[in-house]
């Protein structure tokens, strides 16, 4: 898994008139739980940047006034209109504790379906999956070298080691339409 490091401070009072202080000056208010105790910080916003806006599972160390933490990234929020971020909840990571995140599918092999004249479409860029830290991929691969013209990949098909799949065993992860051209032909047979 990826890491990457946060520096925040702590916050001395919370509420919301010292949240929209905080980020008045550009910074995020955030919360880190799942340890002894609950830690209320801020951090720059700037920081945020290379962990949300992207597909990416990282592991966050966050140094908060000289202790450090791991954490994931677990929620956030967004302003509805400026889309800036408002707040992030981070959940610290303990070992042996099994953890959920969503997990980016990555499709590997070639499809005989293309081949055809049939379009990959991709149904699900990432997957929920429960594990302990460690043991979490940065991508899910999905083998698409089967899939003919109409044909899906389904998320009871695919094969993981240590972690658990969180989704329905029949919802589908890839699939390869027909094109409109190409439709008389492949029902005629």
């Amino acid at each position: 898994m990826n890491k990457i490091e946060i520096v925040g401070y702590k916050r001395a009072n919370l509420g919301r008139t010292e949240s929209q202080a905080i980020r008045a000056e550009g910074n995020v208010p955030c919360v880190l739980y799942g340890g002894s105790e609950q830690v209320h910080f801020y951090a720059p916003a700037i920081l945020f940047r290379s962990l949300i806006y992207t597909p990416n599972v990282y592991e966050v160390t966050l140094n908060i006034e000289g202790t450090e933490y791991r954490a994931i990234l677990q929620e956030t929020q967004f302003h509805p209109v400026s889309d800036t971020l408002l707040h992030a909840d981070f959940l610290q990571i303990v070992d042996d504790k099994p953890v959920k995140l969503a997990v980016p599918v990555r499709l590997v092999g070639s499809a005989p379906g293309v081949q055809k004249g049939g379009k990959l479409v991709t149904r699900v860029r990432k997957l929920r999956v429960k594990g302990t830290v460690d043991k979490i991929p940065d991508f899910i691969d999905v083998d698409v070298s089967g899939l003919d013209l109409g044909k899906s990949v389904r998320v009871g098909q695919i094969q993981v080691t240590d972690i658990e799949l969180l989704e329905q065993a029949s919802n589908p992860v890839a699939s390869i339409e027909i094109p409109r051209a190409l439709r008389g032909q492949v029902s005629a047979k």
